[in-house]
């Protein structure tokens, strides 16, 4: 029954709703901005270079890695695997249309984040769509709304899917045992988790997280090879990734599970662009304009999508191994990788998958210590964080046993929901983010380093940043 109903809710969302606003707003933003993707580019990789004064405050780079990190995990492996079985060839090139459109979308909730940061008493920065609601609109209820919402969907919704994800990857060994192998990997994970989040794990953290970025150079490395090792497929790959796209009667006749629909769903997974998280890291850097950092969350959109997403796409679409629903998740991946590279392909997917995993579910209860505080209006006690994070713990250990789709489904609705709060926001507040765009723009053409403040834009709200002062 609660399956039945998931799944209408996320079929009315994103086959009429959310596809007209993810879409419709990102071109709205890529035309009022004037295709800062292409004009801007350039930039946007200055920028994330930028060093900010204090050495101890976070730079652009790091907010970025931050940002992506959040972002790269699982649904870069699994997430596009899906994508393509359910959906076929034509989800790719979606994909790529909600990442070109939606990093506009980046730009615009990350440069707002920037504008309405708030200063904590450390000195640092914080911030994020909650922070520009009650802000700008004055409307505290409807912030609270957006961080219950999301802290739904990280500690819950993307958790448990991440768990089952990193469980599935072993489904090929033959210790595996559908029945009782999903609960002791998850059981396992949960408990390291959660003596990670109880502060015991501060090794292991430090170990993954250096790990990950070496992980996903390796992982582009890899896939790059297999593409060389097939590279005679990849023109016709090409051209049914575009046949596939653009064939209306199919996307038409089965919605739900079309190119379109599919390549929508787990692009914004994959992303996030214009959903509201990445406003959160994108807050945290110290920068001299907010555009900066906008155009900087711009890139990593690109990083997720436009490069990892497709690493995995074009490794398992050249193999030869055909997409089929039955192989949707890791499964197909391990059978294109074990195609072209034999035994090493199945198990380097499943290190991967444990380093991605492990980080995302870390990163993603981190992510709600902000949300928490904000509702709270201060630090919650200890009692009330252990409460907390041994109930994220137990999701991950029960999501690892749960139905894929059912899964699937409960992470696209309540992303969904953050999606429909933040976008109509971001939209309201589209002039302020275009004027701070402007003012950019005209420093840039003085052959300045932009410096934003406040009045530069006659913007009305206080804010703790952007004064003459400060």
């Amino acid at each position: 029954m609660l399956s039945m109903v998931i799944d209408s809710i996320s079929s009315f969302m994103y086959s009429k709703l959310l596809v007209i606003m993810l879409i419709g707003t990102g071109v709205y933003f890529t035309i009022r901005t004037k295709f800062p993707q292409v004009r801007l580019f350039r930039s946007a990789c200055k920028a994330v270079m930028e060093k900010p004064d204090d050495e101890d405050a976070v730079s652009s780079f790091q907010a970025l890695m931050v940002s992506t990190a959040s972002r790269v995990g699982t649904g870069n492996i699994v997430g596009v695997s899906s994508a393509i079985c359910i959906g076929g060839f034509g989800a790719v090139f979606w994909m790529w249309v909600i990442a070109i459109i939606g990093s506009a979308s980046a730009f615009v909730e990350s440069t707002l984040a920037q504008i309405y940061k708030k200063k904590g008493e450390d000195g640092t920065c914080y911030g994020g769509p909650a922070y520009y609601i009650e802000a700008a609109l004055r409307c505290r209820p409807l912030a609270i709304a957006f961080c219950i919402a999301m802290i739904a969907t990280y500690a819950f919704g993307f958790n448990m899917l991440a768990s089952y994800n990193l469980q599935s990857t072993f489904a090929s060994q033959p210790f595996y045992n559908a029945e009782i192998t999903p609960w002791i990997i998850g059981g396992i994970l949960s408990l390291v988790m959660g003596w990670c989040l109880l502060g015991g794990g501060n090794r292991i953290v430090k170990v993954t997280s250096t790990l990950v970025p070496f992980m996903g150079i390796a992982y582009i490395l890899v896939s790059l090879l297999v593409v060389v090792l097939n590279i005679g497929q990849l023109p016709s790959v090409m051209a049914q990734i575009f046949k596939e796209a653009f064939d209306f009667k199919a996307i038409f006749a089965g919605f739900a599970g079309s190119a379109m629909m599919q390549g929508i769903r787990r692009g914004l997974y994959s992303n996030e662009a214009g959903i509201g998280s990445a406003p959160n890291a994108a807050a945290s850097a110290v920068v001299s304009h907010p555009v900066k950092q906008g155009l900087v969350q711009m890139l990593s959109v690109f990083i997720d999508t436009l490069l990892l997403c497709t690493a995995t796409a074009m490794m398992c679409l050249v193999s030869g191994v055909i997409p089929a629903k039955e192989l949707q998740g890791a499964p197909w991946v391990q059978a294109a990788l074990h195609k072209t590279l034999g035994s090493f392909g199945p198990y380097f997917i499943m290190i991967a998958m444990v380093l991605f995993a492990f980080t995302t579910l870390l990163g993603n209860c981190f992510y709600c210590d902000n949300l928490l505080t904000y509702i709270h209006k201060k630090q919650p006690d200890r009692k009330f964080m252990t409460g907390f994070r041994i109930v994220s713990a137990l999701a991950v250990f029960w999501g690892a046993g749960m139905e894929m789709t059912l899964l699937w489904h409960i992470s696209d609705v309540l992303m969904g929901v953050m999606a429909l709060i933040n976008i109509p926001v971001i939209l309201i507040l589209s002039n302020t983010v275009v004027k701070t765009l402007k003012d950019y723009e005209i420093q840039i053409q003085q052959k300045k380093n932009p410096v934003f403040f406040s009045k530069n834009i006659d913007l009305k709200q206080k804010t703790d940043y952007w004064n003459e002062k400060n």
